[in-house]
C-alpha cells in the first residue's frame, strides 16, 4: 500500500481527451484525479483533436515509448478550399483555392499516399529546428524549414463527402505520420488546398476508443474502486513485444540490475538485440533485451 493507505497505481488509463486541451494537460489532469505518483501519455494529441490518449500510471511510464511506436488510427474531415497556417483549424487562412474535387478524383489518388510515403512536417509542429520547437519558430515569424521524411500510412479510406467543402477519411498511420500534413498534401495533389477541420484518434496500438474514459467520469469516479475496473495492465503497450517468462531466482536476479544466462532454464529461441518482456508468477519484471549469450535488464519494473 502507499502513503495514505490507497492502493499504488501501475497501468494505463485510455483517456477520451476532450476538445480543446492538450495532450500534457490532460496527463497532469489525470494524474491529479487519481492520485497516481508518476503519469505520462503514449503519444501528442493536438489541442483541436480529440479521442484516444493512452496515460501510464506508474512504472507503466516505463513502457511508454513503446506505445508511442504503435500504429494509430484517426477519422479526420479535410476542409476543401483553404490553406491554414497550421494545416489545422486554429490558424490563419494563408490560402484559397474555388476547386472542390468530387469523389471520384479523391479516390483516384489515395493510393499516392498509401504505403511508404514522403511528408513534410507542419510549420507548427513540436519538432526541434537548430535546438528549437518549430511551432515557436513559427509563431515568431522565423524561417522554419522542416525536413522531409518517409513515414508509412496503412490505409487510407474516404469515408463521407457530407458537402462540397468537406471530405471525411479514415487513416491508419506509422509513427511520425501527421494528419495535418496528409491533409494538406492531399488537397495540393488534388489541384485545391484545405485543412484539417475535425480530428479524432480512435486508437493507439492495443488501446482502442471502446475502453476509453473521459475526464467527467473520471472525476465522479476518483480514487474510489471503480478506478480499477478502467486500469489497462502493464502489458498492453507491450503487444509487440514477447514474454519470457522466468523462474524466481532469475527474476531477482534482473530486479538486481543482473544479467542471466539464456540458457539457464528451459529452451530460448530468440534473436541478438530482441526486447522481452520478462516475466515471473505472471507479473511483469523488467524489460530485457538479448546481448551475446545473456539476457541483460533494460528497465525494471518495480510491482
Amino acid at each position: 500500500m502507499s502513503k495514505g493507505g490507497a492502493r499504488p497505481l501501475h497501468g494505463w488509463l485510455v483517456l477520451d481527451k476532450p476538445l480543446g486541451m492538450s495532450s500534457a494537460q490532460a496527463v497532469g489532469r489525470v494524474r491529479r484525479l487519481t492520485g497516481a505518483a508518476k503519469a505520462g501519455h503514449g503519444g501528442t494529441l493536438d489541442p483541436l483533436a480529440t479521442g484516444v490518449l493512452p496515460i501510464a500510471l506508474g512504472e507503466a511510464t516505463k513502457t511508454v515509448a513503446f506505445a508511442m511506436a504503435g500504429r494509430k488510427t484517426y477519422r479526420f474531415t479535410v476542409r476543401w478550399g483553404e490553406a491554414r497556417a497550421t494545416d489545422d483549424a486554429e490558424g490563419e487562412v494563408v490560402g484559397r483555392s474555388d476547386v472542390r474535387p468530387d469523389r471520384a478524383a479523391i479516390e483516384a489518388v489515395l493510393p499516392r499516399f498509401t504505403g511508404r510515403v514522403v511528408q513534410v512536417p507542419p510549420r507548427f509542429s513540436a519538432l526541434k529546428v537548430a535546438g528549437r520547437r518549430a511551432y515557436a519558430l513559427a509563431r515568431a515569424d522565423s524561417a522554419v524549414e522542416l525536413a522531409p521524411r518517409e513515414v508509412e500510412i496503412a490505409a487510407l479510406r474516404l469515408l463521407d463527402i457530407p458537402d462540397p467543402d468537406h471530405a471525411e477519411f479514415l487513416a491508419e498511420v506509422g509513427k511520425g505520420t501527421y494528419i495535418r500534413a496528409l491533409a494538406r498534401d492531399l488537397a495540393a495533389a488534388l489541384g485545391t488546398c484545405g485543412h484539417v477541420a475535425a480530428l479524432r484518434r480512435t486508437a493507439v496500438g492495443r488501446f482502442a476508443e471502446d475502453r476509453a474514459i473521459g475526464l467527467d467520469k473520471l472525476e465522479e469516479i476518483g480514487h474510489g474502486p471503480a478506478l480499477f475496473t478502467h486500469l489497462l495492465p502493464i502489458e498492453t503497450a507491450l503487444d509487440d513485444i514477447p514474454a519470457l517468462a522466468l523462474s524466481e531466482a532469475e527474476a531477482v536476479r534482473l530486479r538486481q540490475g543482473q544479467a542471466i544466462a539464456l540458457g539457464s532454464s528451459g529452451e530460448r529461441v530468440l534473436t541478438q538485440g530482441e526486447m522481452v518482456c520478462a516475466t515471473s508468477g505472471g507479473r511483469p519484471v523488467a524489460l530485457a533485451e538479448v546481448r551475446g549469450e545473456r539476457l541483460r535488464p533494460v528497465r525494471v519494473l518495480n510491482l
